[in-house]
């Protein structure tokens, strides 16, 4: 990205970029005094170009700690592609550990969702996706429990749209799904192993099967230094049409 530093900030700037290429992910940047005096520049100067390596998300303040390189983050494409899917596509290895999982009655909020009678049978659990080892994503998702019969808490350290595809011929063809930004609770805090202090995204969804039966309902909440989501959007031929008459 173009710098809009003028000179000897720009330079210092240069001189970042390059201390950053030899630095591994997550690592400390040297204190700001130490730069100072090894650049032979202004504490002020050298703060503007490291502010501008903050915005551009090359580097990342933490209060009272110091300054670090910045992990790139994952863009999520907002498609019908499951986490393990977007993961691999990446080059990176999927993984998933079990939190949470329980069998139950569907109270009346998950019926709704799941369109099923009030009292079915669901099932609720909680995993965390990894991404290479990382912590990614606490996931939550109820499936009413007619549709996935025998389905058990070690069957779901893999995708579990390939599981349901292979065992029970559930295929994914549609959903809808919202975003909002969040701070975590202590809880979901402690799984991604960020502070409470940091944003999120959390999504909410269900999804259909060919059958257009509503097989999940799901909230997740994604790390907000680790993903950005990112849409494709086309215009309808009717906005088109409109737009060329404007």
């Amino acid at each position: 990205m173009p710098s809009s530093l003028p000179g000897k900030a720009a330079e210092i700037r240069a001189l970042l970029l390059s201390l950053i290429d030899t630095l591994p992910q997550g690592a400390a940047l040297p204190a700001e005094r130490e730069l100072a005096v090894r650049w032979n520049v202004a504490r002020m100067t050298l703060r503007r170009a490291v502010d501008e390596l903050v915005i551009e998300e090359l580097l990342v303040r933490r209060h009272g700690s110091g300054t670090y390189t910045a992990r790139p983050k994952v863009a999520k494409w907002l498609g019908m592609i499951g986490f393990s899917e977007d993961i691999r596509r990446r080059g990176m290895t999927p993984g998933s550990r079990t939190l949470e999982f329980r069998r139950e009655k569907a109270s009346r909020p998950a019926a709704r969702r799941l369109r099923i009678p009030v009292g079915d049978p669901v099932l609720t659990f909680t995993r965390l996706r990894l991404a290479d080892d990382l912590p990614m994503v606490v996931e939550h998702t109820t499936v009413p429990g007619s549709y996935v019969p025998g389905l058990e808490a070690e069957d779901l350290d893999g995708s579990l749209y390939e599981l349901l595809t292979a065992r029970y011929g559930i295929e994914l063809v549609s959903g809808t799904s919202k975003l909002e930004p969040v701070l975590p609770d202590a809880k979901t805090a402690g799984w991604l192993d960020i502070p409470s202090t940091q944003p999120c995204l959390a999504s909410y969804g269900i999804s259909f099967d060919r059958r257009e039966r509503v097989f999940e309902y799901t909230s997740a909440v994604y790390r907000g230094d680790r993903y950005a989501f990112t849409a494709e959007l086309r215009m309808t031929p009717t906005v088109r049409a409109t737009a060329k008459g404007l």
